[in-house]
């Protein structure tokens, strides 16, 4: 059992957001944030498109060779991708997206049942604090117990398709994520009168195997650092953005790349998204895939239980990718066990 102590957090900004304000609290002011690349005046944009990956091609015979090629590109290109055909049923997605907008609709008093509760992580309201001058993303979150089921083998199939590409021992991967730790989390992004001083979600790169994102409502703001641009991302109909998280880029030995993203708000329009987060069991060692290292691939990154990983991961705020960081073997430095 994981046992930490979460710093406090700030109150709930949803509420704060109903009324009208004249300047934006100082603890939400953010700034100095690296620009977005704009759009072209028509709307359009002549800028890298995220990729597509479709999961119908790459479970048919006949397209799966070339299906799962792409994939590998797409990891080690982009860590994230717009999966389609990925069998989910439409009508229980629309469920879904239904009993999350009637919640954020619901009274306070309902919401708050569930709240953030001292030593916990995660529930409705503000991100955790380290620092009582830190700065707070413009966003609310719930974390439910349970997500559909589909998600799940969706993830496990994802997985090993993920550890054919690399021609890594699949056992491996599925020791790791079998039954692994899973939890979902609403993001709910209320409108903010000056959108430009705010963040709705720090810059950072997951610290997961693989998160599935459904947006909502239909408001974009997610944006992917790629080749150190910042690029808006736009939804497909029906599709789950799935990114890599810096498990997967630790367990492909730094093949595959957990990419850096973050979410914008506007001056109009809430957005509402739910993510959930594979990773890996309490037990589980996390560390470059054995089938993929040897003398002349060398291990890039530590060794340590899935238990240490989280520890340490929560110990720190969120700041780009800081944590692979942290866990890479630094020169004369060896291998951590």
């Amino acid at each position: 059992m994981v046992s930490f102590k979460p710093p406090p957090s700030y109150g709930i900004v949803q509420e704060l957001a109903k009324e009208p304000i004249p300047t934006i609290p100082q603890q939400y002011v953010q700034e100095n944030q690296e620009p977005a690349m704009p759009t072209d005046g028509d709307g359009t944009s002549s800028l890298p498109t995220m990729p597509v990956v479709d999961l119908n091609r790459l479970i048919l015979r006949e397209t799966k060779d070339s299906e799962l090629e792409r994939l590998h590109s797409v990891c080690k290109e982009w860590g994230m991708f717009q999966l389609v055909n990925h069998g989910v049923s439409i009508s229980l997605v629309e469920k879904l997206k239904s009993e999350i907008n009637n919640f954020y609709k619901s009274p306070l008093e309902e919401r708050t049942r569930y709240k953030i509760r001292p030593g916990d992580f995660e529930g409705y309201g503000q991100t955790i604090l380290h620092s009582a001058d830190q700065k707070v993303d413009w966003a609310d979150r719930l974390t439910l117990e349970s997500y559909f089921s589909e998600l799940q083998k969706l993830s496990m199939t994802l997985f090993g398709l993920m550890a054919e590409a690399l021609k890594m021992n699949k056992i491996e991967i599925e020791r790791m994520f079998e039954d692994g730790l899973q939890s979902v989390r609403m993001n709910y992004y209320p409108p903010c009168p000056q959108p430009e001083q705010v963040i709705g979600l720090t810059p950072h790169s997951d610290a997961t195997g693989i998160t599935i994102l459904l947006q909502v409502n239909g408001v974009e703001g997610l944006q992917v650092k790629k080749d150190g641009v910042w690029l808006p991302v736009k939804f497909l109909a029906d599709a789950f953005v799935v990114n890599l998280g810096d498990i997967m880029e630790i367990l492909s030995n730094g093949l595959y790349n957990s990419i850096e993203h973050r979410a914008t708000v506007n001056s109009t329009t809430e957005r509402i998204s739910i993510a959930m987060f594979f990773n890996p069991k309490i037990e589980a060692e996390v560390g470059p895939a054995l089938s993929l290292t040897n003398s002349k691939n060398p291990p890039l990154f530590k060794r340590v239980l899935q238990e240490e990983y989280l520890k340490d991961f929560f110990s720190r705020k969120l700041n780009g990718k800081f944590f692979l960081e942290h866990m890479k073997i630094k020169t004369g430095q060896g291998q951590h066990n």
